[in-house]
């Protein structure tokens, strides 16, 4: 009897995995804890040589990479692979403490998550954190990418993009001072699409409080290389700052941003607390201080990301008056947390990210 043909692993919907690490204990651990997980397969390489050979043999699904290996530094290895072979790529690296700009520079080059190793126990961190690798890896698989461009594009000015902002209307309920507030929450491809809508917004535009799903040490780099790159200023977020026109305040990592109103306006404040939605900071926990605090002056803004953070605060933002806007479908690296907004009736008005900045200014005028 003739035998049939092995369509194991053609038939195979496991998301495979290749961990990059120099390290052996690192590579074995990530190995352990990710397959722990029955849809995911692992295999591993110990430097950017061996993983283009494996990729060319057997195109995974996911790369996890360090930054720092033998041979070939990390974002050279991002470089590559997103300008010839693009695939989602995890950067898991220690960079958090000693070399934040390359962690910037990788989100810049395409990597879809950015995740920090901790100082001490690796091991421990990772058992810890199981679930948390599980669910990058899961959303990774299902990440939008794109060839990286062969030459950096020029920045995106506004001025022929943008309408500038109307004369300020009547005083409503909750406006301290006439002052209007955009709020905004994404994840995970949420770096750049952040640039691309701060990008476009013109000096003396609201005020815009930003929650973007990055670990400590993180924000505070990504603010800065923001604000070298966008005509209003961008700086991360300190407890007690007030939120003015032509300013943009990115929550830092592992601190929740809320908005109070203060004697003379809008004020920040940067607080501890427990994980919501799985995320500290958390986009509903932003979303939900403006509803409270800013009801019909604020625009709520969900970009692309994973998981559903954000949904359940976009629409209490609506109830309580607030125009409210999503990222489509098409444009989303992730189109998970603006999906679950739309499917709540959060979101007033659904537009590409090339739209997004353009549709907030009107309705900023409408206000």
């Amino acid at each position: 009897m003739r035998s049939l043909p092995d369509n194991t692993k053609k038939n195979d919907r496991r998301i495979h995995v290749l961990v990059v690490d120099d390290s052996a204990v690192v590579r074995q651990v990530m190995q352990t804890i990710l397959q722990s997980d029955p849809d995911i397969t692992v295999s591993v390489a110990a430097d950017p040589i061996i993983a283009f050979s494996k990729i060319e043999k057997e195109r995974p699904n996911v790369v996890i990479t360090d930054l720092v290996m033998p041979r070939m530094d990390g974002l050279t290895f991002l470089r590559k692979v997103m300008s010839e072979m693009p695939l989602p790529v995890i950067v898991c690296s220690e960079i958090a403490h000693r070399r934040t700009e390359d962690a910037i520079s990788a989100l810049q080059l395409g990597a879809v998550e950015v995740i920090k190793k901790p100082k001490l126990g690796v091991r421990g961190f990772l058992e810890e954190s199981k679930m948390m690798f599980h669910d990058v890896v899961r959303s990774a698989a299902q990440a939008r990418v794109l060839p990286l461009p062969q030459t950096v594009p020029a920045l995106r000015h506004t001025s022929d993009v943008v309408l500038p902002l109307g004369p300020i209307v009547k005083q409503r309920l909750h406006r301290p001072l006439g002052e209007k507030i955009i709020a905004v929450g994404a994840s995970t491809g949420g770096t750049e699409a952040i640039r691309e809508f701060l990008q476009a917004m013109p000096r003396g535009c609201p005020g815009i409080v930003i929650v973007q799903h990055m670990p400590e040490m993180f924000t505070l780099a990504f603010a800065n290389r923001l604000n070298r790159d966008c005509t209003i200023e961008v700086k991360e977020a300190a407890d007690g700052d007030r939120i003015i026109p032509g300013q943009a305040l990115i929550a830092p990592g592992n601190r929740h941003l809320l908005v109070e109103q203060g004697e003379s306006g809008y004020v920040a404040r940067v607080e501890d607390g427990l994980f919501v939605s799985r995320h500290r900071p958390s986009v509903d926990v932003l979303f939900r201080s403006v509803a409270n605090n800013v009801g019909g002056s604020a625009i709520g803004v969900i970009l692309t990301g994973m998981g559903n953070d954000g949904a359940q605060g976009l629409l209490e933002m609506y109830n309580n008056g607030a125009q409210t806007i999503a990222q489509d479908e098409s444009s989303c690296v992730v189109f998970g947390m603006p999906k679950e907004a739309i499917r709540l009736g959060a979101a007033s008005k659904v537009v590409p990210l090339s739209l997004m900045a353009q549709s907030v200014l009107r309705m900023c005028e409408s206000l």
